[in-house]
């Protein structure tokens, strides 16, 4: 009779699951960091140029102010609280990364579309 069982045959096969870490996000870090900070960038990009063509810092600030924080966070918001929500009703698994950083990607796809257009 063989007696050589592998380590993890007395164990319930839940337990041999619940050890092997889970992957909890498809979008590496890396790249929800690097859109964040791309966003911030797109975001910031006119305004020294707005400067160095003489228009009043008092605007320009005052335009910033409600721009740069709509992109760089109100865009991310809604997605990460779309897919809160979608967990909750619709009993989806969209973990948070990865609703930031279609945030971030849709910010800066849409920032990069209106430079093109005012340009």
């Amino acid at each position: 009779m063989n007696t050589n069982k592998p380590p993890h045959a007395s164990v319930p096969p839940d337990s041999v699951n619940s050890r092997v870490p889970r992957q909890r996000s498809l979008v590496p870090k890396g790249i929800t960091i690097g859109l964040a900070v791309f966003a911030l960038v797109l975001s910031l990009a006119g305004y020294g140029f707005r400067l160095m063509l003489g228009e009043d810092v008092e605007t320009v600030l005052r335009h910033a102010a409600v721009i740069v924080p709509a992109f760089v966070l109100g865009i991310p918001l809604f997605f990460w609280l779309s897919s809160r929500l979608l967990n909750k009703v619709k009993g989806m698994h969209i973990e948070t990364r990865n609703a930031l950083t279609l945030g971030w990607l849709t910010a800066c796809v849409a920032m990069l579309w209106l430079m093109g257009t005012y340009s």
